[in-house]
């Protein structure tokens, strides 16, 4: 996933984690104890502190609330300079994907991540440009197979996914990359809590036009979306954008092969692949 090229203002990003941290220790906490007030990580408690990691606005609600600081830091975000507003990480969304409970993930160019074989991911990350050097396309492609450990959470999140069907046909990486990526569609698809749907070209309406996205459920049972882009990535927590992005992708999974008649559109290219 590309991160934002949109440049920060580190200046203002040291004075909310300053004003966060001075909260925290007004109120007699450690940064390991307002992390398990508020659900994360330490490592992120330190992060914001430092001026390293953009505070989201979920996360400084809830910091809020425990700290008794009575929205002065989601005014702080609020408030930040545009520039600065939304730097969206893509290890924001990382974080949040590790610990949703549902998600819906609509893809128009390539197999979704958290469905690809290795060998397709180094393959589609040879194709950026300009290119990685070897030891860092390693390092993304070990990254992203291990996000796939969603895929076997002892209790998994509820998962959708909507492709569209050119994305099969492409041959990245070659016959034989192309056909285990078929194959580990089809494994996929009999995962209990996923549903894996085509949209085909034949399709005479397509609510996609505009570009893959990504909605997802926290365990707080917010509902966020996520963008990519030529120019960066794109965190959407708004509520009405995230509806009109939750309708688009309702109207995908309508238009869209029925699970079962996508996993018989997966077995006839099986059997016509080399």
């Amino acid at each position: 996933m590309p991160m934002s090229r949109r440049p920060k203002n580190p200046s203002a990003l040291r004075l909310l984690g300053a004003q966060m941290q001075t909260a925290r220790r007004a109120a007699g906490l450690t940064q390991r104890s307002l992390a398990n007030a508020v659900h994360v990580d330490p490592e992120t408690i330190a992060s914001v502190e430092q001026g390293r990691r953009r505070l989201m606005p979920d996360l400084a609600a809830r910091l809020d609330q425990a700290l008794g600081t009575r929205g002065l830091l989601a005014a702080g975000v609020e408030n930040l300079p545009e520039i600065d507003r939304f730097p969206m990480y893509a290890e924001q969304y990382m974080v949040h994907e590790r610990e949703a409970i549902a998600l819906s993930w609509y893809d128009a160019l390539v197999v979704p991540g958290l469905l690809q074989t290795e060998d397709y991911a180094r393959a589609v990350l040879r194709e950026r440009v300009p290119v990685h050097d070897e030891d860092e396309i390693e390092a993304k492609t070990a990254a992203r197979v291990a996000r796939q450990e969603i895929l076997r959470r002892r209790t998994p999140p509820t998962l959708s996914f909507v492709v569209w069907e050119p994305v099969l046909h492409l041959g990245i990486g070659g016959p034989a990359v192309r056909r285990e990526q078929l194959r580990r569609l089809r494994e996929c698809a009999e995962l209990p809590g996923v549903s894996l749907q085509f949209l085909p070209t034949r399709t005479s309406s397509h609510a996609g036009l505009n570009g893959p996205f990504t909605l997802l459920e926290t365990p707080e049972h917010q509902h966020l979306a996520y963008a990519e882009g030529q120019r960066g990535s794109q965190w959407v927590s708004d509520p009405d954008e995230v509806s009109i992005l939750a309708c688009k992708y309702a109207m995908l999974r309508s238009q869209a092969l029925s699970p079962l008649e996508s996993k018989d559109l997966l077995d006839h290219l099986l059997g016509g692949t080399p």
